[in-house]
């Protein structure tokens, strides 16, 4: 069984209930139509249930089953409107203001749902970039206790790999944080640990990576992940964390032993830390596209509900993955 059928089976032993707010995208309506079909989530979406259903029929998919909530005509709009409202107006939103963020945009509208615990998850992003999905999420459901950081992550699925945990990986931030400083990517290491043990189960083994392994090279960049290092072996000592590595020193054991001799990270890292986004977001993708892996994500960490992100390069299937994903840490949350 791969992975992600493993997640879904998950997903299927105590059914939760995912948001999903992009409804003009065929993606997502022929997404909903298979994790019905393959039981994995009750499904909510947002808009107009002709127009939503017109697109079905246009497609030839099947969403019965689906409840589809309209915010101008649902009994609860004004429920939810108070409830943005009293979140929110600290920071100096009005009434009026409320009710009309809460028409226009569905991806606040779906994390409304989530606060009111009408809904234990949402996924969006695939007709949206990441900071639409994510500022919604931050002003109203904000970060969970204890969390220094909001990252984002991909769990990467790559088949026929003999590395990491049997092909399975995080790679993270691939997603969010754009120059992460040591301290924030200590903590990035410390919830990605978190995530990787949630979602697959194994013990989380983190490699900081760089373009130097142990010295062999000078930059600032690499001082950057040996801080990085430092700090998180500090402020989170039981994790299992090495740094600086190159990629092969982190993940090929017979190269490790010529590079990093006495890790005991480097050769079997399953968490791959990046030390920025361009380094992530470039890696992901030419590991999805050259190697074939499944990508999903960017999932995001550090925040009270599930709420996660997906790349607008995505596939219908994909969206599966993460609302599977979503599913189960809506279980564990």
């Amino acid at each position: 069984m791969s992975y992600i059928d493993t997640i879904k089976e998950k997903a299927r032993m105590d059914k939760k209930t995912i948001v999903l707010p992009e409804t003009t995208d065929k993606r997502t309506l022929i997404a909903a139509s298979h994790i019905l079909e393959e039981g994995i989530a009750n499904i909510t979406m947002i808009g107009d249930a002709e127009k939503i259903n017109d697109g079905a029929n246009w497609l030839e998919i099947d969403l019965t089953g689906v409840k589809i909530v309209n915010p101008q005509t649902t009994e609860k709009f004004e429920d939810y409107v108070n409830l943005l409202y009293e979140t929110r107006k600290n920071k100096g939103m009005t009434i009026e203001q409320a009710r009309e963020i809460l028409l226009s945009d569905p991806l606040m509208f779906g994390v409304i749902m989530v606060k009111a615990n009408d809904a234990d998850g949402m996924v969006a992003g695939a007709c949206h970039a990441t900071a639409d999905t994510l500022r919604p999420a931050l002003q109203v459901l904000k970060t969970a206790p204890g969390v220094k950081l909001v990252s984002g992550f991909f769990l990467m699925c790559i088949p026929e790999c003999e590395y990491g945990d049997n092909g399975t990986f995080i790679f993270a931030d691939c997603g969010l944080n754009q120059d992460p400083t040591p301290e924030e990517l200590a903590a990035i290491a410390d919830t990605s640990a978190k995530s990787f043990k949630q979602l697959v189960g194994s013990k989380p083994i983190i490699a900081m990576l760089s373009h130097s392994s142990k010295g062999s090279a000078k930059h600032p960049l690499v001082d950057k992940m040996v801080e990085a290092t430092r700090i998180a072996k500090e402020q989170y000592p039981s994790l299992t964390i090495d740094g600086e590595l190159q990629p092969d020193a982190a993940l090929v054991p017979h190269i490790a032993k010529t590079k990093a001799p006495g890790s005991d990270v480097a050769g079997h890292a399953n968490v791959l830390i990046f030390p920025n986004l361009d380094c992530g977001n470039i890696s992901y993708k030419l590991v999805q596209r050259l190697g074939k892996a499944e990508a999903y994500g960017p999932m995001l960490q550090g925040i009270a509900k599930p709420v996660n992100d997906l790349s607008r390069g995505c596939s219908w299937e994909d969206i599966v993955g993460v609302v599977a994903l979503t599913a189960v840490q809506a279980q564990l949350s």
